[in-house]
């Protein structure tokens, strides 16, 4: 093995499942798939962690199977964070910058994105990206960088993604208990259009749905940049958790008469036959499943659409939608999803990279993609120790500082 190799990893920390992949990366920038895995999640409520350990102990032995197959031993990694608290906010700024002649440098930009930013964000919330969407010289606006440009007044629109802060120093928490350094937060559906998505995509108009377990997430692209985020607490979940109360039966037969027997079209009037251990079978009518799946769907498809006209892009995307997560698996969503949003709708499939890409090609696997794409692209790169993976696979403890105040009076 290649001791200088750099590598990346991408970490999807849901509320049901963690996916985690780690790529190669090398000189000329290419990137290859060497490790993956999905592993249960724990200790997640609505896609903010509810204690510490769970997620920890979950990241550890998910990560450590990733570990195994790349081996690489995994210390930092780029995290998608979630949550009903993510939002982006359009703010701007203005600044004088001199006399007319004065040519617009990297300090002007800088200091215009935090007189746009300061005051404008609250300060029990973390900023985790700044998108610039136009600019203005002297009043003259649709400038998409002004750098090098003339003018004495410079003014910046700009889309702030911000989370809460408890929510994102859990997150962290969370996988330093697991020896990761979380070395950015990336929204989940930004994480993911960089997966599904192309420039042109991104240029015309398109908006991306994460389907996931307990949360579904938007990120609405237009002119080449992310416009709007937003996060609605449901997912495929409580389809689930509906089918299991309906009919009186346990979640994980539940989750399989939602993956084998649903489709997005609502039209048929079978029974369907659903063989329950080895000494029966019951028997459950397709339309009576397929009215509290309905019932689910047309609810979160709904706020999906209120999120859209909130954000003043619904039926105003050319590209349409793009469904990536788990929930996307469900058979034919686009169909019931093109009649829901009246907007063309198609289940997004991650870009093909190498290694063993096509092995993770799912919508389900796109956040985590996604995440070691950007992480690549920052340039933020680890070396490879070359040495067998240190995870052990068993649920890490917090931190506790108290013992090591003793630890340290001990030798007294």
């Amino acid at each position: 093995m290649d001791d200088n190799k750099r590598f990346v990893t991408g970490l999807d920390v849901g509320t049901e499942n963690i996916r985690a992949v780690i790529a190669s990366v090398n000189k000329s920038g290419e990137i290859a798939i060497v490790g993956y895995n999905e592993g249960k999640s724990a200790g997640m409520r609505k896609g903010v962690p509810a204690n510490l350990a769970g997620p920890a102990g979950a990241i550890d032995r998910t990560l450590g199977d990733a570990e195994r197959m790349g081996g690489y031993d995994v210390r930092s990694a780029f995290v998608s964070i979630n949550g009903s608290t993510l939002i982006s906010t359009h703010v701007e700024g203005m600044i004088a910058v001199g006399a007319a002649e004065h040519e617009i440098n990297d300090e002007d930009l800088d200091r215009v994105e935090s007189v746009a930013v300061s005051g404008r964000i609250p300060a029990n919330r973390d900023v985790l990206d700044v998108i610039p969407l136009e600019y203005a010289l002297d009043g003259q606006g649709g400038i998409k960088d002004p750098l090098g440009m003339s003018g004495a007044r410079l003014e910046m629109r700009t889309n702030v993604v911000s989370a809460l802060t408890p929510n994102c120093e859990n997150l962290k928490r969370s996988t330093a208990a697991a020896d990761v350094q979380a070395l950015r937060l990336i929204p989940s559906p930004v994480a993911a259009a960089k997966a599904v998505l192309t420039e042109k995509q991104k240029e015309n108009g398109v908006a991306v749905v994460d389907f996931g377990a307990a949360t579904t997430s938007i990120a609405v692209y237009e002119e080449g940049d992310l416009q709007y985020v937003g996060v609605i607490p449901a997912g495929s979940n409580n389809i689930t958790n509906d089918l299991a109360i309906v009919l009186a039966i346990d979640p994980e037969l539940a989750e399989e008469i939602k993956t084998r027997f649903i489709t997005g079209d609502f039209n048929s009037e079978k029974s369907i036959a659903i063989k329950v251990g080895k000494n029966g079978e019951r028997t459950f009518e397709r339309k009576e499943v397929e009215e509290v799946v309905k019932a689910r769907l047309d609810e979160i498809f709904a706020e999906i659409r209120k999120k859209l006209k909130s954000a003043h892009y619904d039926q105003r995307l050319p590209e349409g939608i793009i469904l990536t997560g788990g929930g996307a698996k469900m058979r034919d969503i686009e169909v019931f999803a093109k009649d829901a949003l009246e907007a063309s709708v198609k289940v997004g499939t991650p870009v093909a990279l190498g290694g063993v890409s096509e092995s993770v090609a799912k919508p389900e696997f796109a956040v985590a993609i996604g995440l070691a794409i950007i992480a690549a692209e920052s340039g933020e790169l680890s070396v490879a120790t070359g040495k067998k993976s240190k995870k052990s696979g068993k649920k890490p403890s917090v931190p506790n500082p108290l013992k090591f105040v003793k630890k340290i009076f001990s030798k007294f």
